[in-house]
């Protein structure tokens, strides 16, 4: 299989298809916020209004960790009575249980499916930044909270100690765990591969563009699987630009009405990008299937082409360098080859649509 990828641009649009168009100031600064945490694989977004159950939190103070690469869905023990080793946490909760990030109650048991505190959250989230119960003095829940406030850690968050976290807080806390130092002074988000822009917040471009796989076309489920090097139902899925839940059935409705979805991924993250070949989406990416009709060169330079006609009628304009040459009298394809397109569609002020190829996958 022939593959031409055209780097940090793929990234770009990686990127700008995982969320809505982002209105305003506020939305903008949320927006990025949630960007930032889909990408890293801390957490799902795809419901920012859901509150967040001891289990799920236990999952994300993992995935923020070193332990992310190495926790399995099935733990091998049940540390508590209430969590068997067949629970969809059980891992998760046993680490966050063994390095002291989160507690579990009088009688053996965690409660994994109550809903987790501000107070209990800011515990977790503290001891990934390396404090330990000896750094706080007297009232430890109150401490902790002070050092939470003196750290910035409650940017964008608005709640008391006993108060229930959504998803919405959860996404606020970890971006902001992201951009705060150790406490031996290292900005907790480098080991995500974070950087920070001018204005102090974190680029996602850079968590993504040197590690993305893909482009590739799959037509069943099993190979989609057998693809990934990690489980699809551990992964942030997001199909034609929008983030979906339940992804399982979300792709087997995309594989049935379609010629197959083509897939990107990004491996520490747990993330996947998904795109139905032959669904058109007005903002991001497409992808097309079908058979090379027609190769158009300019007038003026007739070796290099400017364009292509697929038996779809439509016309994909040859953008850059690579795309050019692949097509051109020297690269892989002639009229009446079969190729998957890859590329983005722009509509001008008149009405006038345009199809520009960024990439393609020779079936």
């Amino acid at each position: 299989m022939n593959v031409r990828r055209v780097g940090a641009s793929l990234a770009v649009v990686m990127i700008a298809t995982a969320v809505n168009p982002i209105i305003g100031e506020a939305s903008t600064n949320f927006n990025l916020r949630k960007k930032v945490i889909g990408v890293s694989g801390i957490m799902n977004v795809t419901s920012i209004n859901t509150m967040v159950t001891r289990g799920e939190f236990s999952n994300m103070l993992v995935n923020a960790s070193s332990f992310r690469s190495t926790v399995n869905g099935v733990s091998n023990t049940s540390v508590f009575a209430d969590v068997n080793r067949e629970h969809e946490y059980a891992a998760s909760i046993r680490i966050a249980a063994e390095q002291g990030w989160m507690s579990g109650y009088l009688g053996g048991d965690f409660k994994p499916n109550e809903y987790i505190t501000l107070q209990d959250a800011v515990k977790g989230i503290l001891r990934l930044l390396e404090y330990e119960n000896s750094d706080f003095t007297g009232d430890q829940t109150g401490s902790r909270l002070s050092k939470y406030h003196f750290l910035e850690l409650d940017e964008n968050i608005n709640k008391d100690a006993q108060e229930i976290l959504k998803k919405e807080d959860c996404i606020n806390l970890f971006y902001n765990l992201l951009k705060t130092d150790t406490k031996s002074g290292t900005m907790f988000g480098k080991s995500l591969d974070c950087e920070l822009t001018e204005e102090g917040e974190i680029n996602p471009l850079t968590m993504v563009d040197n590690s993305l796989k893909g482009p590739k076309v799959v037509r069943s489920k099993s190979r989609l699987n057998s693809y990934l090097p990690f489980k699809l139902k551990e992964a942030n899925v997001y199909l034609d630009g929008e983030a979906v839940s339940k992804s399982s059935d979300a792709i087997d409705v995309a594989l049935e009405s379609s010629d197959g979805v083509l897939i990107y991924y990004h491996q520490l993250s747990k993330t996947v990008w998904l795109y139905t070949v032959g669904t058109e989406n007005e903002s991001g990416r497409s992808a097309v299937f079908g058979e090379i009709s027609n190769i158009v060169y300019d007038s003026t330079d007739l070796m290099t082409p400017s364009a292509i006609i697929l038996d779809d009628g439509n016309t994909y304009e040859l953008a850059g360098t690579d795309m050019q040459f692949a097509f051109s009298s020297y690269g892989d394809f002639r009229v009446g080859d079969t190729v998957n397109l890859i590329y983005t569609l722009s509509t001008d002020s008149e009405g006038n649509e345009t199809r520009s190829v960024i990439d393609y996958i020779e079936d």
